[in-house]
Parts: structure tokens; C-alpha cells; sequence
């Protein structure tokens, strides 16, 4: 049933989005006009369209393969998800303070991950003559691994899919042999423990693994296994920081390729049609 009193949050770099845009008027058109539109563009239709908007402002996205956008978004959602919080009393003055520290940190971990290119690019020429690969992820960090696999699609032409972790023997573990690279994002966090036996399911198989771990993570390297360590575990903001390798991961594969990283094929920058 509608409800009047919820808020409808739409999601969209372009503002122009035309599936989103239908959804939003779908919305109203219900009596549900509280909308808050979460976009890069100023004054595009979405926005226009809201009677709140929180402007991600991370500048203008050139390339079809929205990346900067994307983490932007992440960041956004997180200090939103705060805010509603702390409005409704459901934060502690340390739970906050440790969520705004967090914040702080953030430019200087995305820095880190961003130092990591050189060891990114060396992986990629492994992925550029593979036809497949696949990645993996636990609890927040399984949409990092669909994003990471979204970008290595759009443009590279590589087929990647992603799976949660704890899916991985119902089905996807039927793939995996010396051919298919397999990506695991492995967060120092709570589900570290069962991402380490997914690893193991796969080296059991013959997969070639490329782990990214945190600098705080105690994976050593062997054959078979590949490891990048990026900044110590950033707690819930740790998607922001993992999502960086696996978009840079996509690029240089696209770059070995020859790929054209700016305007994949087929794709339209803004999606117009339903």
C-alpha cells in the first residue's frame, strides 16, 4: 500500500534516467511526494523533479562506464543512512563520532587504493586473453564484486558474473578451473574466516585467485594465489575503498586489450529507454 509519510530516494549520475524517472512519477502519482533524489548532475530531470536532492558533485562523468559516480553514491548513502539515524536517536555520541571519523579517513584510504595501480596493471595481463572470470564477496562487500564484474563486461568484452561467497557450490564452483579467474574481495571483517574457505574451494579446483585483502589481513601469497593489499579495513565504509582496484582492474584489462575504456561499445551514456 502507499504510504504518504515514506520517503522515495532515487539513485541516478545522469539525473535522466528513464526507468528511474517513471518509477519517481509512479510514486507521486500514489500520494507519496516526500522524494529525495541522490544524483552528480545539477539540474537534470530527476532533480527537478524531487523535493529534496543530495548532490553527490563529483564532477562531470566522461567515460559510459561510470566509476567516481559510483563511490560517490556509496559515501552519500552512508553519511544519509547517519543523519536518519542520529534525526530518529539511534546512535550513540561514540557510535557517531566513530562513523564521522571514518569519514575523515576516507580521501586518505581511497589514496591508497589509487597507489595501488601499478600492482592492478600487472594483474590485468592475466584477465586480458581470459574470456571469463568471477568474482566473489561477502555481505556488503558481494555488490563491490557486481560492480567489479559490471565494469570488466562494459569495457573489456571479458564475461564476468559475481556471486555471493557463501553461493559459490551452488553452482558457480561448477566453472571454475585453471581458465577462469576468480576475484575475492576479503575485507578484514567478521566473514573473513568463511571467505578463506570459498579460497579454498576454488585452489581445490585449480582456480587462480586474485585476492584483495586489507593491509591488516594475514594472507600470504602462493602459487595460484595473488594478493593486493589495500588500506586497513575502513569498518562500513570499507566498499568505497574496495571498489576502486576492481574498477581499476576493468581498466587496465581494457587497456591491454585495446579496448576503448571511454565509449564501450553499444552502450549510451545516459539510458533514456525503458
Amino acid at each position: 500500500m502507499p504510504n504518504p509519510k515514506q520517503l522515495i530516494i532515487t539513485i541516478s549520475q545522469s539525473g535522466e534516467t528513464l526507468d528511474t524517472m517513471e518509477a519517481l512519477k509512479h510514486a507521486k502519482s500514489l500520494g507519496q511526494n516526500k522524494t529525495l533524489a541522490i544524483c552528480n548532475v545539477p539540474e537534470s530531470a530527476i532533480p527537478r523533479a524531487s523535493s529534496l536532492v543530495f548532490y553527490t558533485r563529483a564532477g562531470a562523468e566522461i567515460g559510459v562506464a561510470s566509476t567516481k559516480a559510483f563511490t560517490t553514491q556509496l559515501a552519500a548513502l552512508f553519511v544519509l543512512s547517519v543523519t536518519l539515524a542520529n534525526t530518529r536517536g539511534l546512535l550513540t555520541p561514540e557510535k557517531d563520532a566513530e562513523y564521522r571519523d571514518a569519514l575523515r579517513h576516507l580521501p586518505g584510504s581511497v589514496q591508497h587504493a589509487l597507489n595501488l595501480e601499478p600492482q592492478v596493471a600487472e594483474w590485468a595481463k592475466a584477465f586480458a586473453h581470459k574470456h571469463h572470470a568471477l568474482f566473489l564477496g561477502r555481505g556488503i562487500h558481494y555488490p563491490i564484486g557486481l560492480e567489479g564484474a559490471l565494469k570488466l563486461k562494459e569495457i573489456s568484452y571479458i564475461h564476468a558474473e559475481a556471486y555471493p561467497a557463501g553461493e559459490l557450490k551452488h553452482g558457480p564452483l561448477a566453472l571454475v578451473d585453471s581458465d577462469m579467474p576468480v576475484v575475492v574481495i576479503a575485507p578484514n571483517d567478521a566473514l573473513l574466516e568463511k571467505v578463506k574457505s570459498n579460497m579454498q574451494e576454488v585452489r581445490a579446483r585449480g582456480g587462480e585467485l586474485f585476492v584483495f585483502a586489507d593491509l591488516d589481513s594475514h594472507f600470504a601469497e602462493s602459487e595460484g594465489v595473488h594478493v593486493i593489499r589495500t588500506p586497513r579495513h575502513a569498518g562500513m565504509l570499507s566498499p568505497v575503498v574496495h571498489a576502486i582496484p576492481v574498477q581499476m582492474l576493468a581498466y587496465h584489462a581494457a587497456l591491454q586489450k585495446g579496448t576503448d575504456v571511454d565509449k564501450p561499445r553499444n552502450l549510451a551514456k545516459s539510458v533514456t529507454v525503458e
